[in-house]
């Protein structure tokens, strides 16, 4: 089996069955990201990338009308996940796109670091993620989140289980 290394030499074109599934698990089988309203705008084996819009339940601050820290916390962690799913994608494009879909049952958080640099405030945000090493065992992650003007409002860093 040949092994892709990450990111891909050659850009990697998924299969619309594939990234199809991909969206229905991110945005609709994990619940949590459904609560959050998180969504897929681009997926790509070098980086995903996503959009929120804010809402009066993610309030943190009532007097500013400031994002939650733990939205963007669960975001960014929510968007590192995706960046691996994609890269796990890309690695075994030899499989069919729903036996690739299945790859992802055992991916999980083991580490994750946030920092908070401004505060989010605005009526939506863009979040994207993109894998600096996936190895056999565990994939890492950078993760920025953004407001609608580009500007980076948190920035993350993640260690996932890919097996």
């Amino acid at each position: 089996m040949t092994r892709i290394t990450h990111p891909p030499a050659q850009p990697v074109a998924f299969e619309p069955e594939f990234v199809a599934g991909v969206r229905d698990i991110f945005e609709n089988k994990i619940v949590f990201n459904k609560v959050l309203g998180l969504r897929i705008t681009d997926i790509a084996a070098e980086r995903v990338s996503g959009g929120l819009d804010m809402r009066p339940e993610l309030v943190g601050h009532f007097a500013y009308n400031r994002i939650h820290g733990g939205v963007i916390s669960a975001a960014l962690d929510a968007m590192g996940g995706l960046a691996v799913m994609a890269a796990i994608g890309a690695r075994h494009m030899d499989e069919p796109p729903a036996q690739r879909l299945h790859r992802f049952a055992k991916l999980g958080t083991i580490d994750l670091r946030i920092d908070y640099l401004r505060p989010g405030i605005g009526e939506s945000f863009l979040l994207d993620a993109e894998v600096l090493r996936l190895g056999s065992r565990v994939a890492s992650t950078r993760m920025a989140f953004r407001g609608a003007d580009g500007k980076l409002l948190a920035a993350g860093a993640g260690a996932y289980i890919v097996s």
